[in-house]
């Protein structure tokens, strides 16, 4: 007799939830899923093999594939996320305010490259809903916590302060995203002095918290080698503890004349990969072969995230991919991940690292 667990791994019952949600409007479809991980409609994953198994700013990891902010706004299901195989969970982004973000529509797929377009805008029930899912959770679940800034707010920096105030006691890190294009005037806390004022705000605040929170930076993928060149320095010079490369891209060159390319917003997905891939391992190259980076943007594959890793990742992050394969996507590329340990004769997963980076860099590598 075939339980529930077993009903919910069935291709066929996960082929049909996935054709029925992408027959709805997209964010529809998140909040469909949202509320399936809740009630327990989503299979759990398989335990990972001891060689996925990876240390990263100091937490230790079961696979090195987290789930990338923006899917658990709110910190709804960080648990059954885990539970569906993601070695570590990045819930955000959150502000100190609750905000509604942009009018809707605000989410567009492009099926034909996999990719997706959004101009949500920070939309999120603020710190104090965040603070009160987590602050019960279970330990051994790996959670991040992606802070930003109220679109309203008259001081950015202010808002990040809070945020590290707020969630020092319970994050396992925090990211301070200051990428997302849908905010205005947010990116411009890239340029270099509006960054060390950032950052040594950040660091001043979190060495006056009783527990010490590993901050990481999220970049966009769209800085020119001049822009590079200033965030890496400010970066090491900083003190944080890693880098997240990167958040989506205003470019629309991988989609013109695609479905729904013209729309405003930041591009993720497929589309992105070549551009948020050379740009990781650029950044590698600047700041060494020690320093804590995230690769994230365009992984839709097993191939893909270890082209990810080759290009200088530590880990990975991946969500909009999943909008076209499904969470049991995150099994396949584990599962690939696995195989290439064994087929390269590595005693982990972490060997994989930044063996193609100046290939990635100069741009002689794309997929």
């Amino acid at each position: 007799m075939m339980g529930i667990g077993d009903f919910l791994r069935n291709a066929t019952v996960q082929k049909l939830a996935q054709d029925a949600l992408m027959r709805m409007d997209a964010e529809t479809a998140h909040r469909a899923t949202i509320n399936a991980l809740k009630f327990g409609l989503v299979p759990s994953g398989a335990p990972s093999p001891t060689s996925l198994a990876i240390s990263f700013c100091g937490l230790e990891l079961p696979n090195p594939i987290g789930m990338a902010p923006g899917f658990d706004k709110n910190a709804e299901v960080f648990a059954p996320l885990a539970r569906a195989g993601f070695g570590f969970v990045e819930v955000g982004t959150v502000t100190p305010r609750p905000q509604k973000g942009n009018p809707t529509p605000r989410v567009f797929r492009i099926p034909d490259a996999m990719g997706v377009i959004n101009r949500l805008g920070f939309n999120n029930e603020g710190h104090q809903a965040a603070f009160e899912r987590l602050k019960d959770r279970t330990l051994g679940e790996v959670v991040g916590v992606n802070i930003g800034a109220n679109k309203d707010s008259e001081d950015f920096v202010a808002d990040y302060i809070a945020g590290v105030k707020t969630f020092s006691p319970l994050a396992d890190y925090l990211t301070a995203n200051i990428s997302s294009p849908n905010t205005p005037g947010l990116r411009n806390l890239q340029a270099e002095d509006a960054l060390k004022r950032l950052l040594a705000a950040l660091m001043e605040t979190r060495a006056a918290q009783p527990r010490q929170t590993a901050i990481l930076l999220k970049i966009a993928p769209d800085l020119d080698e001049a822009e590079m060149d200033s965030v890496a320095k400010t970066v090491l010079k900083s003190g944080i503890d890693g880098l997240i490369v990167s958040n989506t891209t205003i470019s629309r060159d991988t989609v013109a004349g695609l479905e729904n390319a013209g729309e405003t917003g930041g591009l993720s997905g497929r589309p992105l990969f070549n551009l948020a891939t050379r740009r990781l391992a650029q950044m590698r190259l600047r700041l060494g072969p020690e320093f804590p980076l995230i690769g994230v943007g365009g992984i839709h594959s097993a191939q893909s995230a270890i082209a990810k890793l080759e290009a200088g990742a530590n880990v990975v992050q991946l969500y909009s991919a999943l909008v076209y394969g499904g969470l049991e996507m995150v099994e396949e590329i584990k599962s690939g991940l696995a195989q290439a340990v064994i087929e390269r004769r590595l005693s982990n997963v972490s060997g994989l690292t930044g063996v193609a980076v100046k290939d990635w860099a100069e741009g002689r590598i794309a997929i």
